[in-house]
């Protein structure tokens, strides 16, 4: 009956103490059939909730909670609004609202404005957010009149898709929103769906969150002015727990926007752009095997049998694979680069030991000279997308980039983003910060971790760890502590 629609998990960057297997794990545990991610303005986490929810027997929702304003002239954060995807079209406005945010709105944090929502709208289940909403800020600034209109915009924009949420964390001003909400509901035929706005799994996880907090704000928990959780109710409640806070309709409401929502990830297709060959040339491969004989022409002095066989493999192999366009797209641009004067290097990785590669001038390194194996790059038997490490001038690299969206489109290129966890010596100085102990103690503690990879570990592998950890209170706290928040991200950085 019920489902929990409106879940930070860790990907919520220092703001979401839930790791999504803990989080679904915990789900399946009190019988939840359906789960949904909305971290804070970003889709980072949901191919890994998505996965996690399958292997667990949970439907995966995928959404998001973002930052709206009325215009993007506006100098402020904006409001909250939950927004999950119902189909593909869904999904992809998902994606198109979160650029957005990025590219255009970005005022300290991401944000959309209603303009952007109205054209990528489609496909979505819109739920109006917690206290932080706009209809419940506006009710709580005693602006009904603003709240009703605001209301109707929503409603004349989702219809039977859009939602009011009511959220009950024992804080007053949720009770009185929530009355405003009943009003409104019956006012415009709108339903209500209760959502508990997770932050961590279990009610004792609330003080890892406010540590994550307190390294996001670079607070104590000692600091009376630090930012912070009214009450320790933001975790996965169970249905009773649910029930006995809401009017059973509002649980029910949840299982209508689950039915709603079937957006489904497709894996093991691979999506390349097209690439556009010379009019005199049959097929793509046609173009490809061309280049090649005209590369290994110039590479070789003397064409062997062995040199002949190596590279009608290969070809057959990528043709085979369906990798024909990426071969080209990528001997396109560093081509290009090349003849630009852009220094590029001469190839690392796998992709060292095609001879295609080396042929047509992806790489400068002859996998037959250094015995390379091509299977490691590509092998029909282990089907998995290629992938050439190129370098190029850092100064001069952006050209490049430029290069590929210009040919390709801007739809068709993007960056691959990196995170940093806290791993476990920085978890526990990061930590002991926040707790205010000792930069001495923190070091002799993490002195002590020595080769052991997680915390855990460290306390069956150090004898001495386990005796501080079982005879002194302070240090037993701090590793607990460090524990729940050991492995979350802190941090994210392009890749490449």
């Amino acid at each position: 009956m019920f489902n929990h629609l409106h879940n930070h998990t860790e990907y919520s960057l220092l703001d979401g103490a839930a790791k999504v297997d803990e989080l679904v794990n915990r789900a399946k545990e009190l019988g939840q059939t359906a789960l949904a991610i909305t971290d804070h303005r970003n889709m980072f986490g949901c191919i890994s909730f998505y996965k996690a929810c399958k292997a667990a027997g949970i439907k995966p929702i995928i959404g998001s909670e973002f930052n709206i304003v009325n215009s993007f002239e506006e100098k402020s954060r904006g409001h909250h609004l939950v927004l999950l995807a119902k189909n593909e079209e869904g999904y992809k406005n998902l994606c198109k609202l979160t650029t957005i945010a990025n590219k255009l709105g970005f005022y300290y944090v991401p944000r959309i404005d209603k303009e952007a929502l109205q054209k990528c709208c489609k496909g979505l289940v819109c739920l109006s957010a917690c206290i932080q909403g706009e209809i419940p800020d506006l009710l709580l600034n005693a602006k009904d009149k603003e709240a009703k209109e605001v209301t109707k915009w929503y409603k004349g924009l989702f219809g039977d898709d859009f939602y009011l949420e009511v959220q009950d964390h024992g804080i007053p001003s949720e009770k009185v929103s929530n009355i405003g909400i009943g009003r409104l509901s019956k006012m415009y035929d709108i339903k209500i769906v209760c959502t508990n706005d997770c932050h961590y799994v279990k009610k004792e996880d609330a003080k890892a969150q406010e540590i994550l907090l307190c390294l996001q704000t670079k607070k104590k928990l000692s600091d009376e002015d630090r930012f912070k959780f009214a009450t320790d109710e933001f975790y996965l409640k169970s249905e009773d727990e649910m029930l006995e806070l809401f009017p059973k309709e509002y649980l029910e409401n949840t299982a209508e926007v689950v039915s709603k929502c079937n957006f489904e990830y497709e894996f093991g297709i691979t999506r390349l752009p097209y690439y556009e060959v010379p009019a005199n040339y049959q097929s793509h491969e046609a173009y490809l095997k061309e280049l090649c004989k005209k590369g290994i022409a110039r590479r070789y002095a003397t064409i062997t049998p062995e040199i002949q066989q190596r590279y009608e493999y290969e070809l057959s192999v990528i043709n085979k694979m369906g990798y024909t366009d990426y071969f080209l797209i990528v001997w396109d641009f560093i081509n290009w680069a090349k003849s630009n004067g852009i220094p590029i290097g001469p190839g690392r990785g796998s992709g060292a030991g095609s001879i295609v590669a080396y042929a047509i001038g992806i790489t400068n390194i002859d996998p037959l000279k250094y015995n390379l194996y091509f299977e490691r790059f590509l092998n029909p038997e282990r089907v998995s997308m290629p992938d050439f490490d190129i370098d190029m001038d850092v100064e001069r690299r952006e050209e490049v980039v430029n290069y590929v969206k210009q040919k390709y489109g801007i739809l068709h290129v993007s960056q691959i983003l990196t995170f940093g966890k806290l791993k476990a010596r920085a978890a526990i100085r990061d930590t002991a910060r926040v707790l205010d102990l000792s930069k001495a103690l923190a070091d002799n503690l993490c002195k002590l971790i020595g080769k052991s990879e997680t915390i855990k570990q460290a306390l069956e592998d150090s004898k001495q760890l386990a005796e501080y950890y079982d005879k002194d209170e302070k240090i037993k706290n701090l590793l607990d502590y460090s524990m729940k928040i050991e492995g979350l991200i802190k941090n994210t950085s392009a890749h490449a």
